[in-house]
């Protein structure tokens, strides 16, 4: 048996829920195809398929359907879901989980598994470059709506229109074959199409009741109106298509922030070269002013960083050796040398796009359930405008005429489109929305269930804290803080322990002078010794002090005092002397406090779940004002939350992907906070980038503010079809404002979605 392999297209010409159900439902029965997903506004398919099949006939199908398609990129399937999986969210929420954390669960299995996928990077002028050159194309060379196939469609067959009602007025007598002409001329590609749906399995398409619609208008003698009406049809798919590409270009524009050309050094020289050409391990020169051109850390420079095109932030960010930069920022006031970390086709910015695109495919519960419904709203729509036309001549001594026009304007009243839109374009345009705040939600079912969270726990390292300690208080014992600080440094220097480099970061930051320190000798457990300046000196613990000398009772105090602040004291002894102590602590970061306020003020239970001491995990949680279980393995925190979640809250759980796997895993949805890791863009239902905890409290104010727009947007189109129903069966309305009863119900529904893309109001 053939191994299952997955197929992705581009597909242009696609404006509405209706096009996707007909490529779906046409690609679906194709011999050797095992599933389909398709995106209106990311303009994508994705075909699972047994790796036997022709992928051109794909394409042809598609193409004989009035659309256009073009493969991206192939690769194996992952796993199918078992059904009721793919009907559930959170149970297909927890199954994502656990493909993911049994690939992550151990940090050594991460590093491994991180260094396996950036070893296949050189690939990104093949397969991954062709998506990426794609996303490139999508995002800046959009054409104009007159020089489309719907575009060239319209304007001729308002033409033929003009024309007729001319000839039409000059010679009144061949006025109905004018009309019929100009008719002709919209209806007979529509007709096409509604055949070749047909055929594909999709009887009861908008173009087969617009034909229906149009071909019996000029039975009753109604050519002129149904002319019309055809034009006003095409008007209304070329506005629904301006919508629709105005959904898909908000995300994918992110691919044209990306420089096209980068600086490459080599070998002592600089280099113009492609950006998509560079390789990880390459060194690029970033001038101030320039767009960064890959991902990358920082060798050389110190650079404030505009991070405003990625992630939103106004503020501009002060960087240096070590620090990660992404695709697409702007340098600012200092030459930069980096070195490159992911290819293009592997950047941040490609990587959110191509899972925003995926995220686009799969259907929340809210859309599923439209989906069926329209299955058998459409042909009920049919029976009802046969009912209509038939019933009043035969039973009641209505004339023919005037009950068959008004059950062909039913026709045209009950198309589904703004129905079925109404949930994906609202869901589409939040992803984008969120995708450029640096909020990834993995599909729709993700986005519809955030919002339903009232219980969020919280890790503490690297979460609620930076997730590396920082020098926060320097007291010193007969020297100065200045002496304290400089001698601790040249004991640290050459140090990877975590407290070490906060001691270095601290002497960096206040530019001190690190003298050199001679025989140096770590004593496992204790601290280091060295001779500085000529004097022996001790930098440790203060159990492994006080077995050097003796502590007073103010020292022993403020030391205690430290540590219970959550703080690591390290104590400084120079000569016989105890000369001074260093506290240092994982900091809160700084939005911290205000993103759990928010978070409380929606109503959220919010919890601290941790492995840390008691001591410093209660100090961090008095500070923060949350609730915290501390000295916690990892099946404990799982416990936990399965806990909140019996008692009947639906729980999200915030963590870094690795470590928490268990307790990601058991949420109803996990959150992975980071920079655009591996693991925060592939492990998690949902990743906030930036590392902000207030990102979390927006995640699930988005996802409430998606809700209200999809209940606006079924409003508007039942709405809209229950007024025009009415009025034409009284007579008041006929087959033109039907017409735009379903077209204008489209465009409405679309251009309200995009209101999504707007930043909220501050409540």
């Amino acid at each position: 048996m053939a191994e299952a392999t997955q197929t992705r297209y581009r597909v242009e010409g696609m404006d509405c829920a209706s096009c996707a159900a007909k490529i779906d439902t046409a690609v679906r029965r194709m011999p050797g195809v095992e599933d389909v997903s398709v995106s209106v506004t990311a303009g994508t398919m994705t075909v699972r398929h047994n790796g036997e099949i022709d992928l051109s006939a794909i394409a042809r199908k598609v193409t004989g359907l009035g659309y256009s398609a073009s493969q991206l990129a192939g690769k194996p399937a992952a796993p199918a879901l078992e059904p009721e999986a793919a009907c559930c969210g959170h149970d297909h929420h927890t199954h994502a989980h656990r493909l993911g954390h049994h690939r992550h669960a151990d940090p050594a299995d991460h590093t491994h598994s991180a260094h396996s996928h950036r070893g296949h990077q050189h690939m990104a002028s093949g397969e991954g470059g062709a998506s990426q050159r794609a996303l490139h194309h999508d995002g800046s060379a959009t054409s104009a709506w007159w020089s489309s196939r719907k575009g060239k469609l319209t304007i001729i067959s308002g033409a033929a229109l003009v024309v007729a009602y001319v000839l039409g007025h000059l010679v009144p007598s061949i006025a109905p074959y004018a009309f019929i002409v100009a008719l002709l001329v919209g209806l007979v590609p529509i007709a096409r199409r509604a055949i070749m749906a047909a055929i594909a399995g999709t009887p009861f398409s908008i173009e087969m009741l617009m034909t229906i619609a149009a071909v019996g208008a000029v039975i009753i003698d109604a050519g002129e109106e149904a002319a019309a009406v055809v034009f006003l049809f095409l008007v209304g798919e070329l506005l629904e298509g301006v919508a629709a590409g105005k959904a898909r270009q908000s995300i994918q524009s992110l691919a044209a922030l990306v420089p096209k050309e980068a600086l490459l050094e080599e070998n002592g020289q600089t280099y113009a070269v492609a950006a998509e050409s560079l390789a990880v391990g390459a060194t690029i020169l970033v001038r101030p002013g320039d767009r960064i051109s890959a991902d990358g850390v920082i060798l050389s420079g110190d650079s404030a960083i505009d991070e405003a095109p990625v992630t939103g932030e106004s503020t501009p960010v002060r960087k240096g050796v070590g620090d990660n930069v992404f695709a697409g920022t702007i340098n600012g006031d200092a030459a930069l040398r980096v070195r490159v970390t992911a290819a293009a086709a592997d950047n941040t910015i490609a990587r959110v796009v191509k899972l925003v695109e995926e995220a686009q495919e799969s259907k929340a519960p809210t859309e599923r359930f439209i989906d069926r419904f329209s299955r058998y709203y459409t042909p009920s729509v049919v029976v009802v405008g046969a009912l209509v036309a038939i019933i009043p001549p035969l039973l009641l001594g209505g004339a023919w005429g005037e009950w068959v026009y008004k059950g062909l304007a039913i026709l045209l009243i009950g198309c589904p489109c703004a129905l079925v839109i109404s949930t994906p374009a609202a869901i589409a345009a939040s992803l984008s929305a969120g995708a450029r705040r640096g909020l990834l939600m993995k599909g729709g079912a993700v986005l519809e269930a955030l919002g339903t969270v009232n219980a969020v726990a919280l890790d503490k390292t690297g979460t609620l804290t930076e997730g590396k300690p920082k020098v926060t208080d320097i007291i010193g014992f007969g020297h100065s803080q200045t002496d304290v600080l400089t001698y601790a440094a040249a004991l640290e220097t050459g140090s990877n322990h975590p407290l070490a480099r906060a001691i270095l970061s601290g002497s960096a930051a206040d530019k001190l002078p690190i003298p050199a320190a001679s025989d140096a000798r770590a004593m496992g457990g204790k601290g280091v010794t060295a001779t500085v300046g000529g004097k022996a000196a001790f930098l440790g613990s203060p159990q492994a002090a006080g077995e050097r000398l003796t502590l007073s009772a103010e020292q022993t105090a403020r030391i205690t005092a430290l540590n219970d602040e959550g703080k690591t004291v390290s104590v400084l002894i120079i000569g016989e002397t105890l000369a001074g102590a260093i506290a240092m602590r994982d900091e809160p970061r700084a939005d911290a406090k205000s993103g759990l306020t928010a978070l409380t003020n929606a109503g959220v239970r919010i919890i601290m779940l941790t492995g840390d001491n008691r001591r410093t995990a209660t100090a961090i949680g008095s500070e923060l004002g949350i609730e915290v279980r501390a000295e916690l393995m990892p099946q404990d925190k799982q416990r936990i939350v399965g806990d909140l979640k019996n008692a009947g809250l639906i729980v999200a759980k915030v963590g870094d992907g690795i470590n928490d796997a268990p307790a990601l895993a058991a949420a109803d949805i996990g959150i992975a906070m980071g920079g655009g890791t591996d693991v925060a863009l592939e492990t998690a239902d949902a990743a906030v980038l930036h590392g902000r905890v207030g990102d979390v409290a927006e995640m699930i104010k988005l996802s409430k503010r998606t809700m209200g727009n999809i209940r606006q947007n079924i409003a508007i189109a039942l709405g809209l079809k229950a007024v025009f129903l009415v009025t034409t069966i009284a007579g008041i309305t006929g087959l033109w404002p039907a017409i735009l009863a379903d077209t204008g119900a489209t465009v409405l529904v679309t251009l309200n979605a995009l209101r999504l893309l707007a930043p909220a109001r501050a409540a």
